[in-house]
């Protein structure tokens, strides 16, 4: 009993200082990347411009519940009777004026930011899993199946994207997480599944590779516990050029008016263009101006992230 007891102790200990270990390890290699990432400004600019878009959006619902009063602020039915003409300019009440309905632009920018965020998320988080796992998949086994998906990546990247985003949009209805789910399913199965591929056949012919099949380790434990993990940085990286893409796409769906959704930077275009203000942006520049600001800077700063990220992912573009 006691033998068995202290046995059961032991293993428990060893547990929690291999978990020590991984996190002390974990955390050097973090700090070790933060400062080769820190050293690219232009990833830090990048960076700075994607907290202070997460800003706005925090802000949103505290400035809602607090400073702006809700029937006039509300970025959906909002509508200010004081204000005698709709659109109207930049103000001190509107900072960024009010739409063609009475809608104040500040507050839909800010609203629209959440929407942003969780659709290039979503999508990237979908096409990373997918392109990973059959990445991984094709490159450990290869045979008929890998064929297969190479050519589905093939024929995907062969169609224009937008394209054949505005084609699906036309014939069922589009909301955020179906554009989401859409964009990771065609990116995933697409072009990023090669890449993920010729990482992993790399990985593949590594030595602890071959010693872990030796030892005993299964095609399930091989893929998953030493394919996977060293695909993850390349994971991260894509992540951020599939945010980009995702953002730009749905600009462009919601500008036709194509999608589901109550309020995003592509609709404050569509409402714009709708109403006929799209040809008069020198004097309403505030209809078009912050949306089309918006939508720039953030896909420009995921791609300054990207790019950072890569210097730190391959040594061969780091600094001598």
């Amino acid at each position: 009993m006691t033998e068995n007891t202290s046995s059961r102790w032991t293993t428990i200990l060893s547990a929690r200082l291999l978990w020590r270990l991984r996190l002390r390890a974990s955390f050097k290699s973090f700090r070790q990347n933060w400062r080769l990432f820190s050293e690219n400004k232009v990833g830090l600019f990048g960076f700075g411009i994607i907290f202070f878009f997460a800003l706005m959006a925090v802000a949103h619902p505290i400035l809602m519940n607090t400073l702006w009063e809700p029937r006039i602020y509300d970025p959906l039915t909002g509508y200010d009777f004081e204000v005698m003409l709709h659109p109207s300019g930049p103000s001190p009440r509107h900072l960024l004026g009010t739409d063609p309905i009475g809608r104040d632009v500040l507050s839909q920018l800010m609203y629209s930011t959440r929407s942003e965020f969780a659709l290039g998320l979503l999508s990237a988080l979908i096409t990373v899993f997918i392109a990973t796992s059959v990445g991984a998949y094709s490159a450990y086994y290869g045979g008929m199946l890998d064929m297969l998906f190479m050519r589905l990546a093939d024929l995907l990247n062969i169609l224009p994207f937008i394209a054949l985003l505005v084609f699906l949009s036309a014939l069922m209805d589009f909301g955020l997480i179906h554009l989401a789910v859409v964009i990771g399913l065609l990116s995933g199965f697409g072009g990023t599944t090669i890449i993920f591929k010729a990482q992993a056949l790399t990985i593949k012919v590594k030595p602890y590779i071959e010693a872990a099949r030796v030892a005993g380790g299964g095609d399930f434990h091989i893929i998953f516990k030493h394919i996977v993990p060293n695909l993850l940085p390349l994971a991260f990286l894509n992540m951020m050029f599939t945010v980009t893409g995702a953002i730009f796409s749905e600009a462009v769906l919601s500008f036709f008016g194509l999608l589901d959704l109550r309020m995003s930077w592509g609709i404050m275009f569509n409402t714009a263009q709708s109403a006929g203000y799209l040809l008069s942006s020198l004097q309403y520049w505030y209809l078009l101006v912050p949306a089309g600001m918006s939508i720039t800077l953030l896909c420009t700063a995921f791609y300054l992230v990207g790019r950072a990220l890569d210097g730190v992912i391959n040594p061969r573009l780091r600094k001598r």
